[in-house]
């Protein structure tokens, strides 16, 4: 009878007939032909959606397509990935385990318990973003693997939140993929989270196809079709006015007339309203009742189960026996309330709904918890069970609270905090016993870390303030309470939150511990009240310590970081740095964070060591990815690469990890830490690539300017801006902003021009109008480097200070630039000194000098990608009278044979002449040698025996 139930669709058939033929590439034959995209289909309750689904199903199966399907369910709607599950759990439950896992490879760990697929490992669950990620790629596996593929889901009004945001972010990709989504869903019913369902793009551009009423010509040949063609024109022009032309209703009404008998004329037609009627809503549960008590139980238990649901469960929570219950169903199916035999389905949801609707309250509640407990009883497990427990009463039961609990952190580990949270509110409620209430409120505290921060901080408060407790729960709630304080940019609460802990704590190796997280968020202030007192406390303190546990390492990993913010000579920070990696530092361990790695990663780069600081980076971003990390942990690591690759004078490819790192924040949100970093960076390449203009437009995208956040970035957000002004013109402003972040910085002791660079730029701004203090901003910049030691810094002093002296000391300071930047692994700094020195020369009247600077910062400009510097360069080559030559291909890694030779005998502290008197060249050519060898393999120096070691 399907073909009278599709009658007057001819044109929603056309349209999904042309998107299946172009998926399946039907019209050539060819693979490439193959063209996704999205239909959406709109409609009432009853008015054909899952009707025309159905037909998807059949034409797509034809075709030779994979289908997928699923339905949301209005009792599942709480029930995380349940239609995520329904999707692609059955084409991956055919893997045994070995094969999924070499099949998904290193998302097995993530998606595998969102898709019930693996139980959650230990350790950290994956953030939201990390999970959708995963998802994406099963999918887009499937897609390509089974193509041509269609996803058909029924009821998308009813999916859970989970997997309707996945579902949404990803179906804007399915016309790049052999993939077909078609979805139907209620308009009226959509909830709050499915919003953004309504606009996706799809082949109707983004309105859905709207299903409207049969008209009464089409609902007369629907019921001839059924009761025969003696049907009379007056009684069918009734049934559709009584329908309202809904092709669900009229079916029902059908089926009702041939139970009856009633002859189909005129003479009945006064009957059809109430029949009509009786088929749906108050009149459907009175003729259920009808039917006796122990079917209405069963009708009753199935309603409250949902959807997919197994006799025999529906039996127990009925409480009737195997035979009673099997009479019950056959007497359902009989009515065309269930259809189904190994599983139990309702016709309809429409009927559903008025089932579950016209249980007494209180039985209905008793019904979920006999679901609950019939389903963790029969070993479903707690997260089954806890859809069904947020229905029930509070009755201050443990047995509750434990499943909610179990329930929460099984799903936490599946990727869904929402849900996770939503079960321990719900356990609080209970309430549970007061021993536990700590627990219980730490837990829901930690479920929200990721989504709600500021909620997470009300709950983590709360269970501070509960009397008594483990210890142990206490300490975790204090770092976790820290914690979040500390990446919501309060990073003063942090402080004074686990500094009051270590005050009160008695176990030693707790307090030391506490004092290093301490040790830590004073770092990131930039409000601390006294960091020269914390500075020498924490050197103190590292200093006696032999790095034997994590928590030592940690502390000695700090004092690396804050012997570079003081400009400490590097080699110090350094010989931190190692000592704080003679074990492992877990840049994804959930309680630790990941802040103490990337800062030991970052003491290594700003000391001319980017090639080590790159290899922890790219360590720390496998583990991120590894644990399903892929927002702003991610952001970070991305960001922060793309700045040492900038450091490197690899502009290209730290635009792209820049931009990698933005895109990442965008989905973490706007205004946070991670989007600061990401914008910061980005600013600071595209100053350097020479296009301002693009860096102006993007700090206002991103409101990046003041106020600034009181947690310290990497570049300095304030000092960028300030750079940025500069840039483009507005040297004044530039001056303010370079001044405040020194009136900020100065006081805590932090004046490394390496790692924030605002006096040198101060003194830029500073030229035209005090030149004199420009000058002094540009001697004790100079002289911090020079304490500090790494060879860029000094470099980049040196040419810095050239630009703001007289002209007669120009030369003279550019030529030592230049040899410092020479020994240093900055590619781009070396380019700008280079360009700059050969502008000095052509100034002085040394035009055969001049040249050869410029010509290689000009190949060193265009090597890193500094299209404006370029530009200068072959300006100030014109203005020479000289033509740019052709430039060498080089490799940027991997090093020559000469330049292989040079490096392994300087890595061994062969001196200089006797390196070109063995190799047969002059001392000049071997610095050359080794200038390139500095920047291929990372490092200055003083690292070369190293890096060499990793070096192709």
């Amino acid at each position: 009878m399907r073909e009278t139930e599709l009658l007057e669709r001819e044109s929603e058939l056309r349209a999904i007939d042309a998107a299946l033929r172009a998926l399946a590439g039907e019209y050539t034959g060819r693979t490439e032909s193959r063209r996704g995209g999205v239909l959406a289909v709109a409609g009432h309750a009853g008015i054909g959606k899952t009707t025309l689904l159905a037909e998807v199903r059949t034409r797509a199966a034809a075709l030779g397509c994979t289908v997928l399907f699923a339905r949301g369910g209005d009792q599942e709607q709480r029930v995380a990935f349940h239609v995520a599950r329904q999707l692609l759990q059955p084409q991956l439950a055919r893997f045994g385990e070995e094969e999924l896992r070499e099949t998904l490879g290193g998302w097995y760990g993530i998606v595998g318990p969102a898709l019930g697929l693996a139980a959650g490992a230990g350790g950290a669950p994956p953030d939201p973003q990390g999970l959708a990620d995963g998802l994406d790629w099963v999918l887009t596996y499937l897609a390509t693997h089974r193509a041509p593929l269609v996803l058909v889901l029924d009821d998308a009004h009813w999916a859970d939140a989970e997997s309707l945001g996945w579902l949404t972010s990803f179906a804007p990709r399915a016309e790049e993929l052999p993939l077909l989504i078609v979805a139907a869903y209620r308009p009226e019913e959509l909830p709050e989270y499915a919003e953004s369902f309504r606009g996706l793009p799809g082949r109707a551009g983004h309105r859905p196809i709207g299903l409207a009423p049969l008209t009464a010509p089409a609902v007369a040949d629907l019921v001839r079709a059924r009761i025969g063609p003696e049907a009379d024109d007056g009684f069918c022009r009734e049934c559709w006015a009584v329908t309202a032309g809904n092709p669900f209703e009229a079916v029902e009404l059908t089926a009702r007339v041939l139970d009856r008998g009633l002859k189909p004329d005129e003479s009945s037609a006064h009957l059809l309203r109430d029949l009509a009627a009786a088929a749906k809503g108050s009149g459907l549960v009175r003729r259920l009742e009808r039917l006796g008590t122990s079917t209405v139980r069963f009708a009753w238990a199935c309603a409250v189960l949902g959807t997919e649901i197994p006799p025999s469960l529906a039996a127990h929570v009925a409480g009737l026996g195997p035979q009673e219950a099997a009479d019950a169903a056959d007497r359902l199916r009989e009515f065309r309330v269930l259809t189904g035999a190994d599983t139990l389905e309702f016709v309809h949801p429409l009927i559903a709904t008025a089932v579950y609707r016209a249980i007494p309250d209180a039985v209905r509640v008793a019904l979920h918890g006999q679901a609950a407990w019939c389903l963790v009883d029969g070993g479903a497990g707690p997260a089954a069970a806890a859809r069904h427990l947020l229905e029930t009463h509070p009755e201050a039961d443990p047995w509750v609270v434990n499943q909610l609990r179990a329930a929460a952190r099984e799903t936490l580990r599946a990727g869904a905090p929402d849900a996770a949270r939503s079960y321990l509110a719900r356990a609080l409620r209970e309430p549970p016993p007061l021993e536990d209430r700590a627990a219980v409120l730490y837990e829901l505290g930690c479920s929200s870390t990721l989504t709600e921060p500021a909620t997470t901080v009300n709950h983590l408060r709360a269970a501070l303030d509960e009397p008594g407790g483990e210890p142990a729960l206490r300490h975790a709630i204090i770092y976790r309470l820290s914690q979040t304080l500390a990446h919501s940019d309060r990073l003063a609460e942090a402080s004074a939150v686990i500094g009051a802990g270590a005050r009160s704590v008695t176990d030693a190796r707790t307090r030391l511990r506490m004092r290093a997280e301490q040790f830590m968020w004073d770092a990131f202030r930039a409000d601390e009240p006294d960091s020269p007192a914390r500075s020498r406390r924490l050197a103190r303190l590292a200093d006696r310590l032999g790095g034997g546990d994590l928590t030592e390492r940690y502390i000695i990993g700090l004092r690396a970081w804050d012997a570079t913010l003081r400009a400490e000579p590097a080699e110090v920070a350094v010989r931190h740095a190692e000592r704080a990696l003679k074990g492992c530092l877990n840049w994804a361990d959930e309680e630790r964070g990941f802040e103490v790695p990337v800062l030991v990663a970052l003491a290594f780069m700003y000391a001319d060591r980017p090639g080590r600081a790159e290899e922890l980076f790219a360590e720390g971003i496998a583990a991120f990815e590894r644990a399903g990390w892929r927002g702003a942990h991610l952001s970070f690591g991305y960001s922060l690469l793309g700045y040492l690759r900038y450091r490197r004078g690899r502009l290209d490819e730290a635009e792209d990890f820049a931009r990698d790192g933005l895109r990442l924040s965008d989905r973490v949100g706007r205004g946070t830490p991670a989007q600061w970093y990401s914008v910061a960076v980005l600013v600071e390449i595209l100053l350097a690539r020479g296009r301002a203009g693009e860096a102006e437009r993007l700090a206002a995208t991103y409101d990046f300017c003041e106020p600034f956040g009181t947690a310290v970035v990497f570049p300095d957000a304030q000092t960028v801006y300030g750079e940025l002004l500069l840039a483009v013109g507005r040297p004044r402003e530039a001056a303010t902003q370079l001044a405040a972040a020194g009136r900020r910085l100065s006081p805590r002791g932090i004046r490394n021009p390496s790692w924030c660079p605002w006096q040198l730029h101060l003194a830029r701004a500073e030229l035209h109008d005090a030149p004199e203090r420009a000058a002094g901003h540009a001697r004790e910049a100079l002289a911090m480097a020079r304490r500090y030691g790494a060879p860029s810094a000094v470099g980049q002093a040196l040419r810095i200070s050239a630009e703001v002296a007289p002209p007669q000391e120009r030369v003279k300071l550019l030529e030592e630039a230049v040899g410092h930047l020479e020994r240093s692994p900055a590619g781009y700094e070396l380019a700008v000194g280079l360009v700059a020195y050969g502008s000095a020369l052509r100034a002085a009247g040394r035009p055969r000098e001049a040249a050869e600077q410029l010509y290689r910062g000009l190949e060193g400009a265009l090597g890193c990608g500094a299209d404006g510097l370029a530009e200068r360069a072959q300006g100030e080559l014109a203005a020479a009278g000289l033509r740019p030559r052709r430039l060498r291909a080089t490799d940027t890694d991997t090093l020559s044979s000469r330049e292989r030779a040079a490096a392994d005998r300087a890595a061994r502290a062969v001196p200089l002449p006797r390196i070109a008197q063995e190799l047969g060249t002059d001392e000049r050519t071997v610095s050359l040698l080794l200038s390139a060898v500095y920047r291929k393999v990372g490092t200055d120096a003083t690292g070369l025996a190293d890096a060499l070691t990793a070096a192709p």
